[in-house]
């Protein structure tokens, strides 16, 4: 599957060289991406779980029509409905694990500013330095990159593999390259005509 996904991707990357664009292929956001990708995930579930308590609780108390308002109150209806609620195939630890959290305080801030140096450093970084309008990537391989700052990016088809399931292509930016993402996504999809009505093949 994944040579699949190899060939499509290596083939749409020549397209984009005969309509125009300058393809640089490669490049390194970071020395060790893994161990990069690996410090973001750490330092985003510390930030999440507290900031998800504090919007989630905040967004809830103020519904009127609602049998929850806070994540205590969500974990309990949970166990109390757990068969439409899927506790079986789901859990709720991330819930439970953000219920534990006591807002943001000097471990979140840390982690935050941690995750806020990642970034200038790596993504805002690369792409100033090589002057790059967009950022290419399989599925959501760059989405870490891209969220820890606050970066867009726009996921549409690339292909599809042998039981007829789609995966994609993703192109991201930095602040404020939203209309630019836009108009290569759309350049994209009507140089490759990819989308189709899904299906998929037992």
């Amino acid at each position: 599957m994944w040579q699949t996904q190899l060939n499509v991707y290596k083939q749409h990357l020549a397209t984009m060289r005969e309509l125009g664009a300058v393809v640089v292929e490669k490049l390194d956001v970071a020395a060790n991406l893994r161990a990069l990708l690996d410090e973001i995930g750490s330092n985003e579930a510390i930030a999440m779980q507290a900031e998800f308590k504090l919007s989630i609780n905040a967004y809830l108390a103020d519904l009127v029509h609602s049998p929850v308002h806070s994540l205590a109150d969500i974990i309990a209806f949970n166990k109390a409905h757990p068969v439409e609620e899927r506790l079986k195939d789901f859990g709720q630890p991330d819930l439970i694990a953000a219920k534990s959290t006591n807002g943001i305080g000097p471990v979140e801030r840390a982690a935050i500013r941690r995750l806020k140096e990642l970034d200038a450093n790596g993504l805002e970084k690369m792409m100033k330095e090589h002057q790059l309008d967009a950022i290419v990537a399989p599925n959501n391989a760059i989405s870490s990159l891209l969220a820890i700052g606050g970066h867009p990016g726009i996921v549409v088809p690339a292909g599809y593999d042998e039981k007829g399931v789609p995966f994609g292509i993703c192109f991201g930016g930095l602040q404020g390259y939203e209309p630019r993402l836009i108009e290569m996504a759309y350049a994209f999809e009507q140089a490759t005509k990819v989308r189709r009505q899904p299906m998929f093949k037992p």
